[in-house]
């Protein structure tokens, strides 16, 4: 007997619920549920209602990898979205990007090839390089330090920076990789001060971002070093507090505070949403709504949700202009599986973001 057809389209939304990136959870989930309420006040995604079903990302890797992976076997999720770590999507990836469309939206290292994911976020190369070299040329950052978290896009992300610093006449110091979870940065802050580092590349996630910039602070060290993170929204400087901003940069494809018609319209709409106790979009919540928009192109240019479609030649082979996907990012491009988007380079204004150049 034939089945039914579905009249759903459920996507297994990986974002973080706990654990040091727990404080994006509830932005992530929130920006993609306005994606999906605006694509099924349309049409859905190929007339189908996009349905969303989060999985805690802030489990570890092979926990997360496991519980979607079931969802997946048994024809629950037809699509996984997520922001999530790297290493949760290394675990994840083998076991599910060639059977189902895996849209990677975190920011991350680089070098991800797996057919079936397709991923928004920024690369070390489009992100780091340019403000290495703008931080170099308008502050005098020579002498950088890092501290990161102990796992791969820390680690690969502080390798790129050594061939950076030596592309803009400055140099590495010192390095340091922390556990997830680390509270305690007194041990790491004195290194920082043995190094006479003028500038600390911030390669941490959350809270330890968090609980970072707060030491950091408290010893003083903002008045003669500054601090480039490429992983720092609006959440973590609200968490941070307004004495342990200063001296913060950060560099993303998106801010709060980003001026242009596509990211002013969509502040509105989240606004208008969910009020004015949401908490803040940030770049990495807003990335889960470009997350579902990027699945919907993918669907449309198939005329199917299948992931051997969406990749297959001429597919995704150089760059390919998305049909109906102009986010807050504005109107983006896949290049091969990787979105091609501006990115930009701010400063923090005790809560907020001042953006002051494109990269």
């Amino acid at each position: 007997m034939a089945t039914a057809p579905k009249t759903g389209l459920t996507v297994a939304l990986v974002i973080p619920q706990h654990g040091p990136a727990g404080m994006f959870g509830l932005a992530c989930e929130l920006s993609a549920r306005l994606a999906a309420e605006e694509l099924n006040s349309a049409d859905g995604v190929l007339g189908r209602e996009v349905r969303l079903l989060p999985v805690d990302g802030g489990a570890p890797p092979l926990q997360v990898a496991r519980e979607t992976e079931a969802l997946v076997s048994h024809g629950v999720a037809d699509a996984v979205v997520g922001w999530h770590i790297s290493a949760v999507r290394r675990a994840l990836a083998p076991r599910i990007a060639h059977r189902v469309p895996y849209v990677y939206t975190a920011l991350y290292e680089g070098g991800e090839h797996t057919p079936g994911v397709f991923l928004t976020g920024e690369t070390p190369r489009r992100q780091l390089l340019p403000a290495m070299r703008l931080l170099r040329e308008a502050c005098g950052a020579r002498r950088w330090c890092i501290v990161g978290n102990d796992y791969v896009w820390p680690r690969v992300t502080a390798r790129a920076a050594r061939r950076y610093a030596r592309a803009c006449g400055a140099r590495i110091s010192d390095q340091m990789f922390v556990p997830l979870g680390t509270r305690d940065f007194d041990p790491v802050l004195r290194r920082v001060e043995r190094s006479k580092a003028d500038a600390v590349l911030m390669l941490l996630v959350g809270d330890d971002g968090v609980q970072f910039n707060r030491a950091f602070a408290a010893r003083r060290l903002h008045e003669r070093c500054l601090r480039l993170s490429t992983l720092m929204d609006e959440n973590m400087l609200l968490a941070s507090g307004a004495g342990a901003t200063q001296g913060l940069w950060a560099t993303a494809g998106y801010f709060e505070t980003l001026a242009t018609p596509e990211s002013l319209d969509f502040g509105a709409r989240y606004a208008r949403r969910f009020g004015a106790l949401a908490p803040p979009v940030g770049s990495l919540g807003e990335s889960c709504y470009e997350g579902i928009l990027l699945l919907a192109a993918l669907a449309k240019r198939a005329r199917r949700l299948d992931v051997h479609a969406m990749g297959a030649p001429p597919g995704l082979r150089g760059s390919v202009e998305l049909p109906g996907y102009a986010g807050p990012r504005g109107a983006l491009r896949l290049r091969e599986s990787h979105v091609d988007q501006r990115v930009y380079l701010a400063h923090a204004d005790v809560f907020d973001f001042h953006v002051v150049a494109e990269l």
